[in-house]
Order: structure tokens, then C-alpha cells, then sequence
């Protein structure tokens, strides 16, 4: 079984970034999931992929994983690049 680590990004329905600080690690899915032919529900076997670890850094999560004896694959976040900006540079002439 295999766990992911990485740092999830912001959602696009807010505006700031809470919840985008802390690491965490999930396990991939090792069954197929099934669809119910009664009520058409989505389900799986696999209680593993219901599981999302948080930890405050990536180093917590790498020792976690070892600690447990888990296979791991880290996912680098993307880096934020911010041009600051002012107000009054919505008003200047373009020459």
C-alpha cells in the first residue's frame, strides 16, 4: 500500500489559505471501487483511502511513514509567485 505525502492546495471557493499549511498523508486506493444496483452508491471495500493524516510538516509525516514501515512518495507543493502590486498602478499610463 502506498501513502502520498504532500501539502493540499487552497480551494478555488476561498479566498485565503487556511488549510494549506499543514502536510498530510493519504493512501492510494488498493480496491476498485463498486456501484450499488439498488441505490447506485459508490462504495469500496478499502478503509485505508478513508484515512487523511495532518501533520504540521513534511518531516512529522516522512518519519510517520518510516516509522510505520509505509511506502511513500512525497509531492512537492508548487511555489506562489506575488508581484506586489499598489493600487495606483491601475492608473498609470501604458507607454
Amino acid at each position: 500500500m502506498t501513502a502520498r505525502i504532500y501539502r493540499p492546495a487552497k480551494s478555488a471557493s476561498q479566498s485565503g489559505r487556511a488549510n494549506t499549511r499543514q502536510w498530510l498523508l493519504e493512501f492510494e486506493q488498493s480496491e476498485k471501487r463498486n456501484i450499488d444496483g439498488l441505490m447506485g452508491w459508490t462504495g469500496s471495500a478499502d478503509t485505508q483511502a478513508q484515512v487523511r493524516l495532518r501533520f504540521s510538516s513534511r518531516g512529522e509525516a516522512e518519519s510517520y511513514a518510516k516509522k510505520n514501515g509505509l511506502v511513500y512518495e512525497v509531492k512537492e507543493p508548487q511555489i506562489r509567485h506575488v508581484r506586489p502590486k499598489s493600487y495606483t498602478d491601475n492608473f498609470l499610463r501604458k507607454t
